[in-house]
C-alpha cells in the first residue's frame, strides 16, 4: 500500500468542504441558489463542495452568510487555515530568506523527544556539517530563484543541530547507502562530511543506521525523506512542498514503514564500514 504525501492535506480540505456542504443543506438552499446568494457561479460551488477548489476567507465568510450560519464562519476559517498549514509550498515558507527557515523549526524541535528520520538522498539536516550544508542550501536557492544566503543559513542549521547533545532526546536516523555516495561540496566538503558522520553515530542519543545497496530482496522500496516527531507529526519533503501529516491511521502507516526500513540497515560497525569506504572512493 503507497503512501500518498499529500492525502493527509487533502483529507483536512475534504472535511472542510463536508463542513461549509452540510451548512448549505442544514439551510435548505441549492447550489444554484447559494451561487446566486454569493455572487458567484454555481460551478464555483460545486468545487469548492467537493474540495477541488479550497476556499478564501472571503468565500467562507460569503458562504456562512448566504445559509445564515455567520456565526459559525471563525470556526470554519479556523479549520480551514489548518488544513492548509498542512500543504506548504518552499516558495512560500522560504521569502524571508533560508536562513528564517531554519529558525522556524526549534520550537518543534524542543517539543519532541523521539526524532525519527529517514532520508534516501541526503544526510539529515541534524546531521550535517557546515560545508555540506552550504552547498544543499545554495543549490536550493538556485532551484527556487532566492536571493542565496546559503551561509547565513548553514550556521543557523548547525545551531540548531546542537540539540542532538542536550540530554533528555532520543533521534533514530536511517539513510540509503546511496546518501553517502552522492557528493555535495567539493571533495574536501564531502569527506569532512562523511567523517562527521562516524562521529555523530556514536553519540548516546543517536542510533543511525544505514541501508546498504545491496540489500537482498527488500521488503520495503526506498520512500520519499520524511521526518517523525514523536507520535504526533510526520514531515514529508517533496520537491515542491512540505506536507504536514496529522492524521493519526497514516502517522501509524509511517511508524510501519519506518520500523520495516529500519529492519534492513546495519549499524555500529557495519555503518562505519560503510562510511569508510565511501571516504575511500574520494580519494
Amino acid at each position: 500500500m503507497p503512501i500518498s504525501p499529500s492525502s493527509s492535506a487533502q483529507a483536512a480540505r475534504e472535511r472542510v468542504a463536508q463542513r461549509l456542504r452540510e451548512l448549505r443543506a442544514d439551510a435548505g438552499i441549492t447550489g444554484t441558489e447559494l451561487a446566486s446568494r454569493c455572487g458567484w457561479t454555481h460551478p464555483k460551488t460545486s468545487r469548492i463542495e467537493n474540495a477541488r477548489t479550497p476556499p478564501t476567507p472571503e468565500d467562507i465568510r460569503l458562504w456562512c452568510r448566504a445559509c445564515g450560519a455567520a456565526d459559525q464562519a471563525p470556526d470554519i476559517l479556523a479549520q480551514s487555515r489548518d488544513a492548509e498549514s498542512q500543504y506548504v509550498e518552499w516558495r512560500r515558507k522560504v521569502r524571508a530568506g533560508l536562513k528564517r527557515l531554519q529558525g522556524s523549526y526549534v520550537q518543534l524541535y524542543r517539543s519532541t523527544d523521539l526524532f525519527r528520520i529517514y532520508s534516501p538522498t541526503l544526510v539529515p539536516g541534524l546531521l550535517q556539517t557546515e560545508g555540506y550544508a552550504r552547498a544543499l542550501l545554495s543549490a536550493n536557492a538556485r532551484l527556487l530563484d532566492l536571493p542565496d544566503d546559503a551561509e547565513e543559513a548553514a550556521a543557523a542549521r548547525l545551531e540548531r543541530s546542537q540539540i542532538i547533545h542536550e540530554p533528555g532526546r532520543r533521534f533514530v536516523m536511517l539513510i540509503e547507502e546511496g546518501v553517502l555516495r552522492y557528493q555535495l561540496g567539493d571533495g574536501d566538503a564531502m569527506a569532512a562530511q562523511l567523517g562527521y558522520l562516524l562521529t555523530a553515530g556514536a553519540l548516546p542519543s543517536v542510533s543511525l543506521g544505514i541501508i546498504p545497496s545491496a540489500t537482498p530482496q527488500r521488503v520495503l522500496w526506498p520512500q520519499e525523506l520524511f521526518h517523525m516527531y514523536d507520535d504526533t507529526l510526520v514531515s514529508v519533503e517533496l520537491l515542491s512542498a512540505r506536507v504536514r501529516v496529522t492524521q493519526p491511521s497514516e502517522i501509524a502507516l509511517y511508524l510501519k514503514a519506518f520500523e520495516e526500513l529500519r529492519g534492513m540497515a546495519v549499524y555500529g560497525a557495519g555503518a562505519r564500514a560503510l562510511i569508510v569506504k565511501a571516504i575511500d572512493a574520494l580519494r
